[in-house]
């Protein structure tokens, strides 16, 4: 049980606001504090499922005032803003009014053997985090992003990713030659080329490759993939979108992988 008293702030000047705001607001500003901010009931409740103590809660004072009973396993600071100060600082339409900062995990090491979702410069958060979420439910517990793709533990990544972060291993800013690491079958998409996704024959592990939302898998990458698969669309449609799209080919590798 933490047994600090609440720290209040009342100043818009007070430097850590500062520091908050950039967390919440800027993409990449995690990638200098070392820090992340989770904004929300769910994705602080989800840290903690997973074990994950913030370094500070930050709550303003009406959500404090009625939830403090339930947070009384938080072992860190607790600042409590005036509700005005909190929606200063949110990037979101609506405040969660709550939030953590979180210490930024530590880069892992590409795992040679683990299914794995190589991300090709896939540039919009909710494509980025939905992924994030496919991957996490079917059993892709790493996830390779090359350089050019969103910033995978900015603000807008961590809201669609649901939670999914902190179930998965999470490598950003690689070049394709680091993907010599991996001994796993990579499997490419395409929507106009390859075998059809229900005629393959998938194996597992394997990494998917999954690309740009209007440019697709580079050539460059699209070299190392020992096969290139597509999903047919009887309904005329040219492509899916690309979460949508790794929804379905990861789905379909974790239904092999159970038989």
């Amino acid at each position: 049980m933490n047994t600090q008293q609440p720290q209040l702030i009342s100043s818009a000047a007070n430097p850590l606001l500062k520091d908050l705001r950039r967390l919440a607001q800027d993409s990449t500003a995690y990638r200098k504090q070392g820090r992340i901010w989770l904004e929300g009931d769910h994705l602080c409740s989800a840290a903690l499922a997973r074990g994950l103590q913030p370094a500070i809660a930050v709550f303003s004072e009406s959500a404090w005032q009625a939830q403090a009973s339930r947070w009384t396993t938080l072992r860190g600071r607790i600042v409590l803003l005036a509700d005005a100060l909190f929606g200063s600082i949110s990037a979101l339409e609506s405040p969660g009014y709550m939030g953590f900062v979180v210490e930024l995990p530590a880069a892992p090491a590409i795992a040679p053997a683990a299914p794995t979702v190589i991300l090709d410069r896939v540039q919009d958060a909710g494509n980025v985090g939905s992924i994030l979420r496919s991957a996490a439910a079917f059993g892709f517990g790493q996830v390779i992003a090359i350089k050019g793709t969103a910033a995978l533990w900015s603000p807008k990544v961590l809201r669609a990713g649901m939670g999914a972060h902190f179930a998965l291993s999470l490598i950003e800013g690689v070049d394709i030659p680091d993907l010599e690491r991996l001994d796993v079958t990579l499997l490419a998409t395409s929507s106009h080329r390859g075998e059809f996704l229900h005629e393959a024959k998938l194996p597992w592990p394997c990494g998917w490759m999954l690309g740009h939302e209007g440019q697709g898998v580079s050539p460059e990458l699209e070299a190392r993939a020992a096969h290139s698969v597509r999903i047919a669309q009887p309904g005329g449609e040219e492509s899916l979108n690309v979460a949508a799209a790794a929804a379905i080919c990861l789905h379909a590798s974790a239904c092999t992988r159970l038989g």
